[in-house]
């Protein structure tokens, strides 16, 4: 993985759901890290393999291997929340993992 190309703040949250007293389930998210990411939005022969797989998929986030994160959680990028589709670990050798993302609306945060 070549380091120059993680030049965005990514931020990955974990969401919790909390009742209220109504008995209601609220999402609450949270931060889990703030890693270097590449953000890479799919277009062309990218986004056509994509279609395969899941034909809402928009963005591919990479970042460096981290333990521990779940496929339900989200990412953050400035302003512009991802919601994970796909994880995937390129050969299961812990050295990255690779994120297939759809973008929720802004009003999503």
């Amino acid at each position: 993985m070549e380091p120059g190309r993680l030049r965005h703040r990514v931020v990955i949250e974990s969401v919790a759901i909390a009742g209220d007293a109504m008995g209601q389930g609220t999402e609450t998210w949270t931060t889990f890290a703030t890693v270097w990411g590449d953000i890479q939005p799919l277009r062309g022969r990218d986004f056509i393999a994509a279609q395969a797989s899941n034909s809402e998929v928009t963005t591919k986030v990479i970042i460096r291997y981290l333990a521990g994160i779940s496929p339900k959680w989200r990412l953050k990028y400035g302003a512009q929340v991802y919601q994970i589709l796909e994880m995937i670990n390129p050969g299961m050798k812990n050295v990255s993992l690779e994120f297939m993302c759809k973008e929720t609306p802004q009003s999503a945060t």
